[in-house]
C-alpha cells in the first residue's frame, strides 16, 4: 500500500538499506479485533507505558526546527490556493525523561505578517508532540480537541477497533525490520475519538508512525472542519524510535452568510541532533512544558534566509498530499457523517452583490437566501432578490449533492438575469458604486427563465470538469433606474426565444511554485439550439471560449498575461446575447463597454509588474504590516471579426498601480484607434479603481 511506501522513503534507520523493502501479504483482509491484532496492540500499549522493556532509554535531547503558518482561503469549493497571512519560524531545544517527562524551550523565533491579523496560536502549537501523545489527547489547549482516548492506551482498548491493514519488511545492513500498519476506528463513531492508523515495529511494538483525524464529536470548536495529525519517528542508535518529523493541520471555515472563507493553521516540524541517555538533571523538567527564552535571545537566533523564502512548498499548497491522505483514510474507516460538520438552516449568499447591488435595470436591489443541509452531503438553497426600480422579484432554487471525493451533482431552477460577454469587466462593488453615482453600468443583463443539471468532478487537486445541460427562455430587459449624475446607456437588445444547451467546462486554479511560473485557465464548449420567439425552426450552434491567465518571474518583477477568446460556429442568425463582446477595463481598456463585438474575438494583455516601493501600515491590534507598491505598465490588443467582414485590431496602452497587499488596483489607459461605436467613443482615456480580481467572487 502506498502509505507504507511513503513511510519507507521517510524513515531514518541508522543504517543503509541493502535490499528492497518487501511488502508482506496481509492475511486476506484481516478482520477487526482479531486475536493477533489485539495482542500486538496490547504489546504497544505496554511498550508506551514503560517506553522500552529493558528500560534502556532514560532520557534524550534534540533540536526541532519548524514553521507555524496561518493561511486564508476564499472561493467556492476552496479551489484557489490558500494565501499566507502570517508565518512563524521556530527553533526548539527538546528534552525528554522517562517515563513521561517533557520540556521544550523556544530558543529562536521570527515571524512575518503578510496580511493584517491578530491571531494568537495556542501554546501547544508552538512545540512538538512528545511520546506520541499521552493517554488522553488534547490539542489547542483543549479548545480544539479535548479528552480523546489514545488508540494505544488502556482506555483505547475499550473505545476502538483495530485491524492490521498492511505490513512491510525492511532489510538493512545489519537487521530486518517489519513495520505493521494497524487501522484504528471507534466502536461508536458518535463519541469523541481518533480515526486513522498506527504503524508499529512488530518485533518491539514501538510506534514508528501515527496518522489520524478525529470524529466530529471530538472537535470542540463548531467552526472546525477537520484536524489532521502526522507523527513520524526515526530509529536512533538502532534501538529507539524517537520523533523525527511531525505535521498538524487545523482547518476552520466561516459560517456567516455561507460565504466561502477558510482559515488554516499548518505546523511542520523536523527533529534532528537527537542524543540519548544524556543524564539530564531533574531540574530540567521544572515549570511549564513549553517555555520561551528571552525575546532578545529568540530574535538573535541565526536563521538562514527569509521565512517566506524557506517556507516548505507543501505549506502553501492547495492540499498537502499527506494530510489529504489522512482525511481520505479516515473517511474510508467510518461513515462520512461521523466526520462531517453538522449544518442546519443558515443564511446564504454567493457574494455581497447577492445581498445588495445597483444597476440600470433594477436600481437598488436587495436579496437574501437560505441554505438547508439534508444529511451530510445534500444541501438545498433558496435565494431571491427584489429590484426597487423594476419592481420585480427574481430567484433561484438549487439542490446539490457532493461526495467526499469532490464529485458534485446539482439541479437548479431560476428566474434571474444572465450576463452577455465572456469576462466580467468590474467587481460587483465597483459596478454598484459607479452605476449609482455616475451612470456607468458595466453589465449587459438579459432575463433567463429555466433550469439546468450539472455534474462536476475533480481532476487532481486544482482542476475540475463540469458537464451541464439545460433549457432556458430568454427575454430583453429595459432601463428602469436613474443615476445620481449622468445617464445610463440602453440595455443590450437580447433576442427573445428558447435555448436548449449542453456544455462541457474544464477549469484549473492557480498552481505551481509561488516564486515560479503560475497559470490558471477556464475552457468552455457549448452546443445549443436557439428557437426565436414566434418560430418553430431552432438554429443549432456551437460556442467555445477560453480564459487563460499566467504569471512568470522576470528580473525583479513578473510578466503577467491574460488571454480571453471566444467564437461561434454561426454568425447570421445567432441571438445577440450569445455573440462575442469585448470592451471595458478587462477585455478592452479605454474602449467603450462591449463596443467591440463579433462572431469571433480575441483579447490579449501583456503586463510587467515591478515593485517600486513599500508602505508600512499600522492596523492597531492587527499589527504593522508592510505592503509593496507595484507599477504595472501594459499593452493590450483586441481583435474581433464578424460573418462576411474583415476583422480589425483595437490596441491600447496603460499603466496600473497595485498596492494594499495586491487588493487595490488603479488603472489609466489610452486607446490607440479613433472612431465611434456603441456606447462611447473609441480610442479615449480610461481611469478606474477596483479591488483585486481575486475578490470579485466575494464582492
Amino acid at each position: 500500500m502506498r502509505p507504507l511506501r511513503v513511510l519507507l522513503a521517510a524513515l531514518s534507520l541508522g543504517g543503509a538499506i541493502c535490499a528492497a523493502a518487501v511488502p508482506r501479504a496481509v492475511a486476506a483482509q484481516a478482520t477487526w479485533n482479531d486475536a493477533g491484532t489485539v495482542t500486538l496492540v496490547r504489546s504497544a500499549i505496554a511498550r508506551r507505558q514503560v517506553q522500552l522493556a529493558d528500560t534502556g532509554l532514560t532520557d534524550y535531547t534534540a533540536q526541532a526546527h519548524g514553521y507555524l503558518t496561518f493561511l486564508a482561503q476564499l472561493g467556492e469549493g476552496f479551489r484557489l490556493p490558500p494565501v499566507v497571512v502570517k508565518s512563524d519560524e521556530l527553533m526548539l531545544e527538546v528534552y525528554w525523561g522517562a517515563p513521561d517527562r517533557s520540556k521544550q524551550r523556544i530558543i529562536g523565533r521570527r515571524d512575518t505578517l503578510v496580511l493584517p491579523t491578530d491571531i494568537n496560536y495556542h501554546r501547544d502549537h508552538l512545540g512538538i508532540v512528545q511520546n506520541n501523545f499521552p493517554a488522553i489527547i488534547r490539542l489547542g489547549d483543549g479548545d480544539e480537541v479535548e479528552d480523546v482516548p489514545h488508540p494505544l492506551s488502556l482506555a483505547g482498548l475499550e473505545t476502538y477497533e483495530y485491524r492490521i491493514s498492511d505490513s512491510l519488511t525492511i532489510r538493512t545492513s545489519d537487521r530486518t525490520l517489519e513495520v505493521v500498519m494497524v487501522s484504528v476506528r471507534p466502536k461508536d463513531a458518535s463519541i469523541p475519538a481518533a480515526v486513522g492508523a498506527v504503524y508499529l515495529d512488530r518485533a518491539t511494538a514501538s510506534v514508528v508512525r501515527m496518522t489520524f483525524s478525529f470524529t466530529r464529536a471530538a472537535l470542540k470548536d463548531r467552526q472546525l472542519e477537520d484536524v489532521s495529525v502526522i507523527l513520524e519517528n526515526g530509529l536512533v542508535d538502532g534501538r529507539f524510535w524517537l520523533p523525527r518529523r511531525q505535521e498538524i493541520e487545523i482547518r476552520r471555515s466561516a459560517t456567516w452568510m455561507d460565504f466561502p472563507a477558510r482559515g488554516i493553521i499548518r505546523g511542520r516540524w523536523e527533529v534532528c541532533c537527537t542524543k540519548v541517555n544524556a543524564g539530564l538533571p531533574p531540574r530540567t523538567f521544572v515549570g511549564p512544558e513549553i517555555q520561551e527564552a528571552p525575546r532578545a535571545e529568540q530574535r538573535a537566533f541565526p536563521f538562514e534566509g527569509s521565512i517566506l523564502g524557506n517556507l516548505p512548498e507543501e505549506v502553501r499548497a492547495l492540499d498537502a498530499e499527506e494530510v489529504r491522505r489522512v482525511q481520505e483514510e479516515a473517511r474510508a474507516l467510518v461513515r462520512a457523517s461521523a466526520l462531517a460538520r453538522a449544518r442546519n438552516t443558515v443564511p446564504s449568499a454567493r457574494a455581497v452583490s447577492d445581498l445588495v447591488r445597483v444597476n440600470r435595470v433594477e436600481g437598488l436591489a436587495v436579496g437574501a437566501g437560505l441554505t438547508q443541509s439534508v444529511g451530510s452531503r445534500i444541501t438545498s438553497t433558496l435565494a431571491g432578490r427584489y429590484g426597487t426600480a423594476d419592481s420585480r422579484l427574481k430567484g433561484r432554487g438549487l439542490v446539490r449533492w457532493r461526495s467526499t471525493r469532490g464529485v458534485e451533482l446539482s439541479i437548479e431552477g431560476r428566474v434571474d438575469f444572465a450576463e452577455a460577454g465572456d469576462a466580467a469587466e468590474a467587481s460587483g462593488l465597483r459596478n454598484s458604486i459607479a452605476a449609482q453615482e455616475f451612470g456607468t453600468d458595466l453589465t449587459d443583463p438579459y432575463e433567463v427563465r429555466g433550469g439546468s443539471l450539472r455534474l462536476g468532478w475533480p481532476q487532481g487537486s486544482s482542476a475540475r470538469w463540469v458537464l451541464s445541460a439545460g433549457r432556458e427562455r430568454h427575454a430583453a430587459l429595459a432601463v428602469h433606474a436613474a443615476p445620481t449624475s449622468g445617464r445610463y446607456e440602453p440595455v443590450l437588445a437580447a433576442d427573445p426565444g428558447a435555448l436548449w444547451k449542453a456544455g462541457l467546462e474544464w477549469s484549473r486554479g492557480p498552481g505551481g511554485d509561488p516564486s515560479g511560473p503560475q497559470w490558471q485557465a477556464t475552457v468552455h464548449l457549448v452546443g445549443a439550439a436557439f428557437e426565436p420567439a414566434g418560430s418553430t425552426r431552432p438554429a443549432a450552434l456551437l460556442r467555445a471560449s477560453v480564459d487563460v491567465a499566467a504569471r512568470m518571474p522576470a528580473g525583479t518583477g513578473a510578466v503577467v498575461v491574460r488571454t480571453v477568446a471566444a467564437g461561434l460556429s454561426r454568425g447570421d442568425d445567432v441571438p445577440s446575447q450569445l455573440r462575442v463582446y469585448f470592451g471595458g477595463p478587462v477585455t478592452g481598456p479605454a474602449y467603450g463597454f462591449h463596443s467591440l463585438s463579433g462572431r469571433i474575438g480575441w483579447s490579449q494583455r501583456v503586463e510587467y509588474q515591478r515593485p517600486v516601493g513599500a508602505l508600512t501600515l499600522d492596523f492597531g491590534r492587527f499589527g504593522r504590516v508592510p505592503t509593496s507598491v507595484v507599477l504595472a505598465p501594459y499593452l493590450h490588443g483586441v481583435w474581433v471579426g464578424d460573418a462576411g467582414q474583415r476583422g480589425q485590431v483595437s490596441p491600447s496602452v496603460g499603466v496600473a498601480l497595485v498596492s494594499l497587499f495586491d487588493l487595490l488596483r488603479i488603472d489609466v489607459a489610452r486607446g490607440l484607434e479613433s472612431g465611434a461605436r456603441r456606447g462611447s467613443a473609441r480610442g479615449g482615456w480610461m481611469f478606474g479603481v477596483d479591488v483585486s480580481t481575486a475578490l470579485w467572487r466575494v464582492f
